[in-house]
């Protein structure tokens, strides 16, 4: 299943991508993709529902506003340095074990919303990722069964003050959590619909200009790898995010030397199969 969260005047509604392409508007099974639906097999139940009442749901042929393709989940866990090619261009070796770090869930917003620039930021950085969405509580997973604990997969852009992250102290969190910093979706795309998430392309343009442009398969640590691995340090609950990490490419890594979004700046991204995000830059206003 394809499924997205959007703007139904004022409220939050859910929609399908149904088999034949077309948007619908499934509300009416009053459910919402947070920990409760995960953790109370709502897939399942969903999926029975669509199956029942699908020929009476209502086409959506208007533009609508997307809202981040899950709820609020309990943490977003987001994984650095686990695209090879990222690493060599920040200067790091590639790490023994997964890097992790949190985002802040207050980040999270719509795909297409706008990146707000923090306050006194002058590096303002960009990230396409591959998000897993944890399906069933989980620890101490073995990684020979850690994909059964994949509910599915969206799109996330990892935004990055790489100032507050790297240049102010202590941990990176205060550069990843900035207001509008993880747009997800548009899609939420459940594990069965996604033959090989090793192998899917992405890539992310600023300006028209295309900055990242990799696949799913140049990860160091795999999805299963990364689910067995942090299990082990915290419970993963129904909903969670982890967020495996960019490739090449970042505002960062330029040469022959770094920069970074401005107000105004345009920002295009995709994973294959998992949908696209737009997102203008705008100055924090005071």
């Amino acid at each position: 299943m394809k499924l997205f969260r959007f703007n139904k005047a004022g409220q939050k509604g859910l929609g399908m991508v149904d088999s034949h392409g077309k948007s619908i508007d499934i509300s009416d099974a009053a459910m919402d993709l947070n920990e409760d639906f995960f953790g109370q097999d709502g897939l399942k139940k969903l999926q029975s529902w669509i199956i029942s009442h699908a020929n009476q749901c209502p086409e959506i042929t208007e533009e609508i506003q997307y809202l981040s393709c899950i709820a609020r989940p309990s943490k977003i866990i987001c994984v650095g340095l686990n695209y090879a090619k990222h690493a060599e261009e920040s200067g790091m070796a590639a790490p023994k074990e997964p890097v992790l770090f949190f985002k802040s869930t207050t980040a999270l917003c719509g795909p297409n919303d706008p990146v707000i620039i923090p306050k006194h930021s002058v590096k303002t950085d960009w990230e396409v990722e591959l998000a897993v969405i944890i399906g069933k509580k989980a620890t101490y997973v073995n990684e020979s069964n850690a994909m059964e604990y994949v509910a599915g997969y969206c799109l996330h852009n990892d935004y990055s003050e790489r100032e507050f992250q790297l240049e102010r102290g202590g941990q990176w969190v205060k550069g990843k959590s900035c207001d509008s910093f993880a747009p997800m979706g548009p899609y939420f795309v459940t594990r069965d619909d996604v033959a090989d998430p090793h192998n899917l392309h992405l890539w992310l343009d600023v300006n028209g200009n295309r900055m990242q442009d990799s696949s799913t398969s140049d990860l160091i640590f795999n999805i299963p790898h990364l689910v067995s691995y942090i299990s082990q340090f915290m419970t993963l609950l129904p909903g969670d995010v982890i967020s495996t990490g960019t490739p090449a490419g970042v505002g960062l890594g330029q040469k022959p030397e770094p920069w970074y979004l401005k107000a105004g700046d345009k920002i295009h991204l995709g994973i294959e199969g998992l949908g696209e995000q737009h997102q203008t830059a705008i100055a924090h206003a005071d």
